[in-house]
């Protein structure tokens, strides 16, 4: 829906190499140059939710998702300004940030690491974020 004059243009991301959605939203909403990436699960296109993978494993697909996200719009991680965890287990806590920091490097968005009690699949992590991204307007 593009906006009236002097209003940014909004758009759904799709990145091709995600599925579609299940339920009635967006991987990714742009709004101008603003970018909110919804929460991603560790779950690749076209397979089926494994809660039974290593947590590492969960932190780097999540991770991976967000990067196609941001990169589909247009960005990067280092155009991310703020990034919400949510884990199962706070004391996953250490190796979530560990990881997190490798794949981030001297990056450092505003983030908050919820711990919640269970999230859908069974997964032990989801992630969202907020970004600012060229174009859009």
């Amino acid at each position: 829906m593009a906006g009236n004059a002097g209003k940014p243009v909004h758009k759904p991301i799709q990145p091709d190499s995600f599925d579609i959605p299940r339920g009635h939203y967006s991987p990714g909403y742009q709004i101008g140059n603003m970018l909110f990436i919804s929460g991603q699960l560790p779950i690749a296109k076209g397979a089926v939710p494994d809660a039974s993978m290593s947590f590492e494993a969960q932190v780097r697909l999540v991770l991976a998702n967000i990067r196609t996200v941001v990169e589909a719009a247009g960005g990067s991680l280092t155009d991310i300004a703020k990034v919400n965890a949510y884990i199962t287990d706070i004391a996953l806590w250490p190796e979530f940030n560990r990881i997190y920091v490798e794949v981030f490097g001297d990056h450092k968005p505003a983030r908050a690491v919820v711990p919640v009690p269970a999230l859908n699949h069974g997964m032990k992590l989801e992630v969202e974020a907020v970004a600012v991204v060229g174009g859009g307007a």
